[in-house]
């Protein structure tokens, strides 16, 4: 590792290089140890070549983890020269056996969330945010006979909303291993519930804004900048106007305004597919999307953009 640096010796800037083994910060001029025995403090990633055990050859572990009952930072007694012969002796076996980790659920529970949390890339807090919510549910010892993937799924719905980074029942359902929509839903509500009396209060979810999805769901439809813009514009239009439907149904409705009035519209081949296509995106069924539409159309020009239609452009939609 070379750095630029004033040499006492050469009296001027030289090439400095920092020898990792020795500690020495060393000018590549005249050879003068600049510095000795400096401390590195680096976490060390070294692996070896001949450990031939299933475990992770790096010699650091994880940050401490306040969720944990020992933060995470436990001591386990390894196999000898990494083989996977027994302990050194009965007697260590055993001992390890007793101090086996308390959190040895609540850490697989953790992982998992972080496996469905990854699969969409979701935030650190918000993985952080879900790990909390599990934790203090499974604190009351009332998760026994409960659908275990669901909670944990609903887990990260709730802390999506507190993070303000909100996602669909069925995009949570994409992620999960075997929970349902249903079980989902269920679990969120049963989660809540024990958090409110944990609390004392109302748990805050935050606000579902139809904007929150919009982008998610154009990007997932392929289209263009100017209709995704347009589709922006229009949603906030919209929550000045009385529609009483949920924000998801109002972004799928302006979604499928938006491209009958675009030359996406064109490899769609006809509000059928239009329609399909918004409904599998958003997943908001198409009953669903019918009636939304309905309730936004009467309200076309007021949404959409002058620049991306013009008032005849508007007629050309699909009557409700």
């Amino acid at each position: 590792m070379a750095d630029s640096d004033c040499c006492p010796e050469c009296n001027r800037p030289t090439e400095l290089v920092f020898d990792h083994s020795a500690g020495d910060t060393v000018c590549t001029e005249c050879g003068l140890v600049l510095e000795a025995h400096s401390i590195d403090e680096r976490s060390e990633w070294r692996t070896f070549s001949d450990d031939y055990s299933d475990n992770d050859p790096v010699r650091v572990g994880g940050p401490a983890n306040p969720l944990l009952a020992d933060g995470g930072l436990s001591t386990v007694i390894s196999k000898p020269n990494g083989t996977s012969g027994e302990f050194l002796n009965g007697s260590l076996e055993r001992w390890q056996g007793r101090g086996s980790n308390p959190d040895r659920a609540l850490i697989q529970a953790f992982k998992t969330i972080a496996v469905m949390a990854d699969r969409w890339a979701s935030l650190r807090r918000v993985k952080d945010r879900a790990n909390e919510i599990y934790k203090k549910v499974e604190d009351q010892n009332h998760l026994r006979g409960r659908n275990h993937d669901a909670i944990l799924a609903a887990c990260i719905y709730i802390a999506c909303r507190q993070e303000d980074k909100p996602r669909t029942v069925k995009e949570i359902c994409s992620v999960s291993n075997r929970a349902t929509k249903k079980e989902i839903g269920r679990a969120k509500d049963f989660i809540v519930k024990q958090l409110e009396l944990e609390m004392g209060q109302s748990v805050e979810m935050g606000t579902i804004h139809a904007g929150d999805f919009l982008k998610r769901f154009c990007s997932n439809l392929g289209m263009s900048n100017q209709a995704v813009k347009a589709a922006q514009e229009a949603v906030l239009k919209s929550e000045e106007l009385d529609i009483r439907r949920s924000p998801i149904s109002v972004a799928a409705a302006v979604i499928f305004m938006i491209t009958q009035l675009s030359d996406d519209k064109k490899p769609l081949k006809g509000e059928i597919m239009m329609k399909i296509d918004v409904s599998l995106v958003t997943g908001v069924t198409e009953g669903t999307l019918k009636y939304s539409y309905k309730d936004i159309y009467p309200h076309a020009s007021r949404i959409i953009p002058g620049w991306y239609a013009r008032e005849d452009e508007l007629r050309s939609l699909v009557m409700p």
